[in-house]
């Protein structure tokens, strides 16, 4: 029995399982079950599909986002890779058992790991055409002779200027289903994973132009139907893929997390500042990136880097160089604080249901340099804006480049399997649970170290 998990970074349950023009994903849903899927904390592409594979939470893999801090210092922050995971995902417990797996675009994959079988770099691949980006590299030879140039991302999807973006992803995609088809019927394989990105770039893209509850929609947009539009066309890529396939095999569609509106920008440092808690040496004023060299760290008990959710660190005694923080203080600092942050209000006056998270509680295992919380402002209809120097803590726009949504919660999954018993809308699915789900499906037990349980060892009323 073959397994193929057909990965859409970013996928709307809202959007897909109310599309009208997805036919294929329809077959699917109708065939097996189907559902919501929760994701981690932070729901953010790098660490969530590794989570996924592994079964384990981000502190458990010791990494919180696509940068992390490597030690207290205040200036160490690295870039997620391949190396940074060291837990055993499904297809190395899938080789143990002798079957071969393909793996294109599962992040973080560069430098490409050598498994049972063959991997293609992920969207954090630097340059596919210097840089080798498959493993074995003969597979690059062979993607580089189907495609030309393999892009694994847009590089600078961040941009005003929407026709562009629109042609990019649309090349991209095609080149990405091309290689994807060329490897499921000439490369040997038992489990096949591969993620599309382009899902992602043009959510954060054109979502404004879609969302009608969006502050900064655009009613009769040209744009206004690319972002379903784009749906439909990943559904007819899945039907040329599921045309492949025998009907002895295990299909999954699903997604990292969602996406949603963004309702604009929470100016997380600049409020620190203004609260006193995060001191710097020049304070500008004009919007400015935030620069730990200009922090006055003996005067410091607070600073953060933004991104779509906040990692926010304290300045503790002890343990950072200048720290601020006595540790016997630390407990009720942490719950001044989480206070604080829940008792945000919008630009409106109404508070903006902002959710707080403390890795030692929403983690199994807290490993490496945690963020001290982890902070989801509005829900995630705001993101984290890390600069200084605003006049106002509500931005509309984004300091990284024009931005329509944000990561949600909730992406979605659609499970269909020879023999498999449940039917329709599953509640309460995890993140998680899909690789216990499929190792069981492929007659392995779930490994103790995974924190998921199989969907299969439910109890589900039919």
């Amino acid at each position: 029995m073959k397994t193929l998990v057909i990965g859409l970074d970013c996928g709307s349950p809202e959007v897909a399982f109310s599309h009208p023009h997805m036919p294929n994903l329809r077959r699917l849903m109708a065939q097996g079950c189907f559902g919501r899927l929760e994701s981690i904390v932070p729901p953010i592409t790098v660490p969530a599909w590794m989570c996924m594979a592994t079964s384990q939470d981000p502190g458990s893999l010791g990494v919180y986002g696509f940068r992390n801090r490597t030690g207290f210092s205040y200036d160490r922050l690295g870039i997620v890779t391949s190396a940074s995971i060291h837990a055993k995902p499904i297809w190395d417990y899938l080789g143990d058992a002798g079957k071969r797996s393909v793996i294109v675009g599962v992040p973080p994959s560069f430098p490409p790991q050598a498994i049972r079988g063959a991997t293609v770099g992920c969207f954090l691949t630097p340059d596919t055409r210097t840089d080798v980006f498959t493993a074995p590299a003969s597979v690059g030879d062979g993607i580089r002779s189907l495609v030309g140039e393999y892009p694994v991302d847009v590089k600078n999807f961040r941009t005003d200027d929407k026709d562009w973006l629109a042609r990019q992803i649309d090349e991209m995609t095609t080149k990405h289903f091309a290689v994807v088809r060329e490897l499921l019927v000439n490369e040997p394989w038992d489990y096949f994973q591969f993620v599309e990105i382009g899902l992602d770039r043009i959510q954060h893209g054109f979502w404004k132009h879609h969302d009608p509850e969006h502050r900064q929609h655009v009613p009769s947009s040209p744009y206004g139907d690319v972002i379903l539009e784009y749906y439909a066309r990943l559904d007819r890529e899945i039907g040329q893929v599921l045309a492949l396939l025998d009907e002895e095999t295990i299909v999954l569609v699903v997604s990292d997390h969602g996406a949603q509106r963004l309702d604009g920008g929470f100016c997380v440092n600049e409020w620190l500042c203004r609260e006193g808690l995060l001191a710097l040496r020049d304070r500008p004023d004009t919007p400015t990136p935030f620069s730990p060299a200009n922090v006055d760290w003996s005067r410091t008990r607070v600073w953060s880097e933004g991104g779509y959710y906040a990692r926010v660190f304290f300045n503790v005694a002890g343990r950072e160089p200048d720290g601020t923080i006595p540790p016997d203080e630390y407990e009720d600092f942490t719950l001044s604080m989480i206070a604080r942050f829940e008792a945000l209000e919008d630009d409106l006056g109404r508070n903006m249901g902002t959710r707080v998270f403390r890795p030692r509680q929403a983690y199994r295992h807290v490993r490496n340099v945690a963020p001290d919380l982890i902070v989801h402002f509005g829900d995630l209809f705001w993101r984290s804006i890390g600069g200084v120097g605003y006049r106002d803590l509500h931005v509309q726009e984004n300091d990284t480049g024009p931005d329509d949504c944000n990561h949600a919660q909730f992406g979605m999954f659609v499970l269909s399997a020879p023999g498999l018993a449940l039917r329709g809308e599953v509640p309460d699915m995890h993140l998680l649970d899909i690789a216990p789900t499929l190792l069981e499906l492929n007659g392995i037990s779930t490994p103790a170290v995974m924190q998921g349980r199989s969907l299969l060892a439910r109890e589900v009323r039919l």
